[in-house]
């Protein structure tokens, strides 16, 4: 395929005239632009499942006594679950850009001495974007690999006092619901199995996940969530 252009461009180059010189320098421009894109536009495929775990202030925040509440408060998050599609586009041989879309859900619970349990539920959605740095063949998408880019999250806290969740959203029972947009990011490494033949590979992501943006408790916006990620997956 590159072959055949690269001779499309030498004999428009000779058929043009002296006058035409800088049409025949647009349309070699154009040409060696198509056969870069050629590479960038064979993407690798992949599926993950996720498994979060907490930590920070997303483990376990405790909160001063108040008016309303005369006692401490402990509010914390258990192992959150969830998945993402990505979409890795080798440039180079160690180089892919990454574009992914993910979801996480994590349960928590708010307890105070003398009060009632309130069930927490966490809901995030996320658009990413990151550079990927292979050791092996990024177009393979083969062996280890480093990674860290940025997400545009869109979250959801909701508080109840029921726990089970057939009934949670019900009128009487969601006591705070609170979306935010927020922007975070995330560094990790990586490793894919790769066997040959065409086959899926296999692939292990350990990251760090964190919040970048609209965290401040003081200023009533909601903790931040950060966490560690540990992906299974495939590549295809």
């Amino acid at each position: 395929m590159e072959g055949a252009v690269v001779q499309q461009v030498l004999k428009l180059s000779i058929y043009l005239t002296h006058g035409e010189k800088m049409r025949s320098i647009h349309c070699i421009a154009i040409a060696l632009a198509s056969i870069g894109a050629l590479h960038a536009q064979s993407p690798n495929f992949g599926l993950s499942f996720d498994l979060g775990i907490p930590v920070g202030e997303f483990l376990e925040k405790k909160y001063a006594p108040t008016f309303d509440v005369p006692v401490q408060q402990i509010e914390g998050y258990d192992i959150g679950y969830g998945g993402r599609f990505t979409m890795s586009f080798p440039v180079q041989k160690h180089i892919a850009f990454c574009a992914g879309l993910g979801a996480m859900f994590t349960k928590g619970t708010n307890t105070a001495s003398g009060f009632d349990t309130i069930y927490l539920k966490h809901q995030a959605y996320s658009l990413t974007a990151e550079l990927q740095v292979f050791f092996r063949d990024a177009y393979r998408n083969q062996g280890t690999y480093l990674f860290g880019g940025i997400a545009g999250n869109l979250e959801r806290f909701s508080r109840s006092f029921v726990e089970d969740s057939r009934y949670y959203g019900w009128y009487d029972s969601e006591v705070d619901v609170e979306r935010k947009s927020r922007l975070g990011g995330f560094v990790g490494i990586g490793h894919s199995f790769y066997y040959g033949g065409g086959d899926p590979s296999f692939k292990l992501e350990l990251s760090y996940n964190f919040t970048a943006s609209n965290s401040d408790y003081k200023r009533g916006e909601p903790i931040a969530v950060d966490f560690c990620k540990i992906s299974f997956g495939v590549t295809f």
